[in-house]
């Protein structure tokens, strides 16, 4: 088994997450989303909005100031000429992912997700599943809201007795989104308006059945392609797959030359390279990191491969919080260099550093001039006129003189 160093691990991880490739000189393109897709594979969705949705800055981070309008038009609209590229499913989280993916996800390789605890819930209601798919069969794309009040209205029709707690509806729309019976067909201010699959997910690609084996196979060969280099538990995390079926998939892949086992340093674990990954002989640029940026979210292997601890603190009382509410990890030249803790202040027209912190032995001056250039072209991108820094953490002051 070859041996690899843990540069050369960290730089192939960079290159298959896009961040070898030099960001377009010119605005962003449909062209571009693309490229960036084929290296991540799927975005991941989240409802924080204190800095920017997840699902938007992933690409930012790969290509500088782009119109979100890319990833709209391509996940919630279809038209002759731009046809839907984009379908959010349960992948890692809720996500979007190209839509010849689809297949491979209800293939059956994959678990169901938290929405299994609905079953029984939405089977005490009879008729309850029914009612919600023709009321999004007449009215769709609808949001939960409106499809309760539309049965709502039915059930005053009918009489007494037919009505049954709203919240039920909701669960209702969640389980079969979960199954694959709804999709997302747009959405209006980030609510999930509520349609059809096969209004949503076209003819051919719906009619396409792979088995749970082919599926396994296709989403952990993705999550390799992704990685670049990764252990199998890595593998199985990008598309939340089970053990059993992961192992297997890889094992198969290993055969069929797709991947390649390696040592990786002192990793405890085989790490397994993707048979197309490559590795640069040095990766250069900078990126702010969002949260759920897939070089990132699992938090283990970022450990692992940039000696960087990371950990989300949403959830943790602010007089606990280490870092802040939301942080950005700030990669530079294939170093997690930094973090900062960021908010997009719409009212004051300014994007928040509320704290800014340099990681040990980091060059500070430098890091704060290239982080200053990154927050600037950030602020820009989301419409706001300027950076204000707080006084949190070490690297608050030289990033200040920066902005200057």
């Amino acid at each position: 088994m070859q041996t690899i160093s843990l540069s050369a691990a960290r730089r192939t991880a960079l290159a298959a997450q896009g961040f070898a490739d030099p960001r377009p000189a010119a605005a962003p393109t449909r062209r571009h989303l693309a490229k960036v897709l084929s290296r991540v594979q799927l975005l991941q969705l989240d409802s924080v909005n204190v800095a920017v949705r997840a699902h938007y800055m992933p690409l930012f981070s790969r290509l500088g100031g782009y119109d979100p309008a890319l990833v709209d038009d391509a996940a919630w609209s279809h038209r002759a000429r731009k046809p839907r590229m984009l379908v959010e499913s349960w992948a890692h989280e809720a996500s979007l992912l190209p839509v010849e993916d689809w297949p491979l996800l209800r293939s059956g390789a994959k678990r169901d997700g938290w929405w299994r605890n609905y079953t029984k819930v939405v089977e005490t209601v009879p008729g309850l599943i029914e009612d919600v798919l023709a009321v999004v069969k007449e009215q769709g794309p609808i949001g939960a809201g409106a499809i309760e009040k539309e049965l709502e209205s039915e059930a005053t029709r009918r009489g007494p007795g037919a009505w049954w707690e709203r919240s039920v509806v909701k669960k209702a729309c969640e389980y079969l989104f979960g199954v694959g019976e709804l999709s997302t067909g747009t959405r209006r201010s980030f609510e999930r308006l509520y349609d059809l699959t096969e209004r949503v997910v076209p003819p051919e690609i719906l009619s396409r059945k792979v088995s749970a084996e082919e599926g396994a196979r296709g989403l952990v060969e993705r999550s390799a392609r992704a990685l670049g280099v990764a252990t199998e538990t890595d593998l199985r995390d990008y598309y939340r797959l089970g053990p059993d079926v992961s192992r297997v998939a890889v094992q198969e892949l290993v055969a069929e030359g797709v991947l390649e086992p390696v040592q990786v340093g002192d990793w405890r674990a085989v790490a397994y390279r993707h048979s197309e990954a490559r590795t640069p002989r040095a990766v250069s640029g900078r990126a702010l990191l969002c949260p759920f940026d897939p070089l990132i979210w699992e938090r283990a292997r970022t450990e692992r491969l940039f000696g960087f601890r990371y950990r989300i603190e949403i959830y943790v009382p602010e007089p606990k919080r280490e870092y802040g509410y939301y942080v950005f990890p700030f990669l530079l030249d294939g170093a997690l260099s930094a973090r900062v803790d960021l908010k997009s202040d719409r009212a004051a027209g300014v994007l928040r550093v509320q704290g800014a912190f340099a990681e040990p032995g980091a060059a500070q001056a430098r890091v704060a001039a290239e982080l200053a250039g990154e927050l600037r072209g950030m602020a820009e991108w989301l419409g706001l006129a300027g950076v204000a820094v707080g006084e949190r953490g070490d690297l608050a002051a030289p990033l200040k003189r920066a902005l200057r």
